[in-house]
């Protein structure tokens, strides 16, 4: 996953900032910050960002947008680049400029930066589970609505694989899917027949299915809360000939033995929904 369109991003900061400023309302203060309004428009200011605990920076580009989105004169000098490590007390990046745009645009930013930073956080402590194990972990739709792409991209940041993006750039076939078309074959024949470019995917539960999915020669099987005699089972009945994805109640305590069953991919949603924020601090500091 390549970094989202800038102008993706902007629309993304921008609503955020209409939505703190009360911009799409018509409430007598709506947009303005009144508390940042009591200080002089004159005022510039610098500021530190600081990060309180250790975690993978993600989220730059939308920090750097919420600031440039109100003032295209603010300043932010980076130490740290997405993707790269924080330690606890590390100063992340300086701002300079206009002191009420600064104090406006900070929760936006944060927002984004905390949220994107957790996600390439958690990604990774996934990644380092499986390392050395050939495996590779991937991400899956179960994101913050409207966030889809950016979450993909921290991912990435994080060392994990992006899955398909929505329901419209790759196949893949569900239970559910397998029970309204009647079976494997049948679900796989439409859509190959319908989507002939897409690469296509099948959801099994056990060995029977699988042996299906093998027949019908698609791109990859998912193996859906299979325990670990059923994956090593699997791996050998399917030989290399196609790649497996396991999925299911997948946790750092179980993840590295259902890698090591020799899987080539581990989806888990995890990776973007059970995540914490990081804690980022943001101060003004003295001029020298």
């Amino acid at each position: 996953m390549i970094l989202p369109p800038d102008d993706e991003i902007k629309k993304q900061v921008q609503q955020a900032l209409d939505e703190d400023l009360g911009s799409n309302t018509n409430h007598q203060f709506s947009n303005q910050d009144v508390t940042a309004s009591l200080i002089s428009d004159a005022k510039d200011a610098k500021a530190q960002l600081i990060c309180r605990e250790n975690a993978i920076l993600c989220g730059s580009h939308w920090f750097n947008s919420a600031f440039k989105l109100l003032n295209n004169n603010i300043q932010i000098i980076w130490n740290f680049k997405d993707g790269e490590e924080l330690h606890t007390n590390d100063v992340i990046c300086e701002i300079t400029g206009n002191a009420r745009h600064i104090l406006t645009a900070e929760r936006t930013a944060l927002n984004f930066l905390q949220t994107l930073s957790a996600t390439a956080t958690q990604t990774q402590l996934y990644v380092k589970a499986i390392e050395k194990t050939g495996c590779k972990i991937l991400d899956t739709r179960k994101t913050i609505p409207g966030l889809r792409l950016a979450q993909k991209y921290a991912v990435a940041c994080g060392g994990g694989v992006n899955h398909r993006v929505g329901l419209y750039d790759m196949v893949l076939i569900k239970e559910n899917h397998i029970h309204a078309a009647g079976s494997i074959h049948a679900a796989v024949d439409q859509a190959r027949q319908h989507f002939s470019e897409l690469k296509i995917e099948v959801e099994v539960e056990n060995i029977d299915e699988l042996q299906q999915a093998i027949d019908c020669n698609v791109d990859r099987i998912l193996l859906d809360n299979m325990n670990i005699p059923t994956l090593k089972k699997a791996v050998q009945l399917n030989n290399k000939d196609i790649d497996l994805e396991a999925s299911g109640n997948i946790t750092l305590e179980t993840i590295r033995s259902i890698a090591e069953t020799g899987v080539n991919y581990i989806s888990t949603g995890a990776i973007t929904k059970n995540i914490n924020a990081i804690d980022f601090s943001l101060r003004l500091i003295d001029e020298n």
